[in-house]
């Protein structure tokens, strides 16, 4: 295997002069890490001694220590460098032009999943957006897309639906790093900044994160392993639902259920058929916090067996289908509030359409609400490829 090596780590290693003597501010996280653990706010501050004037943190916090959505962090004081650290999701979700006023550039170092409704792509998108206003530049330290960069998958999001869990019309499995939708963001929706990406070495559009080399560190507190992530991208639509999606237990996402759930029920209603590339294997467990907590809920633990098979989106309306269908009476949509949206439903924000969530309420065919967005998804493949940094 040839390591990975990220952004971050070639950055440190080339040490480009024209940043010396540059105040510099940084966005990332508790994963913002090298393979050897150091942080990027410890690595920059050696080669770049007394530069960092500050710190900028996305949901979760900046030790990604906050559970769940809506959940704010305060902004505090990073203890060695005396430099502040401002909370992008707290009283303020775009920077302030008067924190950008502070930096001369910023770099963003941060783990994205692949995921359309991951904040931390918009958070960044928000920091260009004021990059552009205030004539900064952005510089992106890419990292890997750890559930592959060849495949996308789902929906693009319906302008009417933008909100801070889907800013553009992408699919929910995007396909790109961070850096190249960083790219993409710029050019073709307009944000227009002085943009530069610190490509990756090593790393092959097929990878899935396992392949790298690299160590995983949560980016956020639900997404514990690589394999929460692989499954994420379908498991998510829980969230907009009174079916639990794992939050509370040791593995969020790759658990879910209810008390009403009857597992024998929901394997009927799949036809008993296999799961392309996976396992679903009927699990009892009993959330210690978020929906459910302290109440025994049935469902079931998806098991990834072949993730080149696994679609987890597809996978995801199958199950979502057959719960309602089985438990008509016990499910619910969750209601409003979600990520600060107060009127329209958490469902329709997640997937990004009103239309597709309707159409699994009649149970309709899951393989026709597919085919309707098969052509939106062609011509997202045929543009996100101008953003490609790296090889298959």
């Amino acid at each position: 295997m040839i390591p990975v090596e990220t952004g971050l780590e070639r950055i440190i290693q080339t040490r480009p002069g024209w940043l010396s003597g540059l105040r510099i501010g940084v966005l990332c996280n508790n994963a913002s890490v090298n393979r050897q653990f150091k942080h990027v706010i410890e690595l920059l501050d050696t080669v770049y001694p007394g530069c960092i004037t500050l710190i900028y943190s996305p949901q979760h916090g900046f030790f990604a220590e906050k559970q769940d959505n809506m959940i704010e962090s305060d902004d505090s004081m990073d203890s060695k460098l005396k430099i502040p650290i401002f909370s992008l999701y707290g009283k303020n979700r775009i920077p302030t032009s008067e924190s950008f006023d502070l930096i001369d550039l910023l770099i963003i170092d941060l783990q994205d999943v692949g995921t359309r409704v991951y904040t931390f792509i918009y958070t960044m998108s928000y920091c260009m957006e004021m990059a552009k206003k205030l004539n900064k530049k952005v510089v992106i330290l890419d990292r890997p897309n750890p559930i592959n960069g060849l495949d996308v998958e789902g929906n693009c999001l319906m302008p009417q639906f933008s909100s801070f869990v889907g800013r553009f019309p992408i699919p929910m499995r995007h396909g790109l790093t961070i850096g190249e939708i960083a790219l993409l963001f710029n050019s073709d929706f307009g944000i227009g900044c002085d943009l530069e990406v610190i490509a990756m070495k090593g790393w092959k559009r097929n990878m899935f994160f396992s392949e790298t080399g690299l160590p995983w560190v949560m980016p956020s507190p639900n997404l514990p392993s690589p394999m929460s992530a692989l499954v994420y991208p379908g498991q998510v639509l829980w969230e907009g639902t009174n079916v639990s999606e794992g939050r509370g237990t040791t593995r969020p996402f790759e658990f879910f259920g209810a008390p009403f759930i009857d597992p024998n029920k929901i394997r009927s209603a799949l036809n008993n058929t296999p799961v392309p590339g996976a396992v679903l294997r009927p699990v009892v467990f009993e959330p210690t916090s978020n929906k459910w907590k302290g109440v025994l809920c049935k469902g079931f633990q998806i098991h990834v067996t072949e993730p080149r098979r696994f679609q987890p989106f597809q996978t995801s309306l199958m199950l979502l289908r057959a719960v309602i269908r089985e438990h008509p009476d016990q499910f619910k949509w969750k209601p409003p509030p979600y990520e600060y949206e107060f009127n329209r439903l958490p469902i329709d924000l997640i997937i990004g359409s009103q239309n597709i969530r309707q159409r699994i309420e009649k149970l309709e065919n899951i393989a026709d609400i597919i085919t309707s967005y098969e052509e939106d998804l062609q011509k997202y493949r045929r543009i996100h490829q101008r953003f490609y940094l790296y090889e298959k």
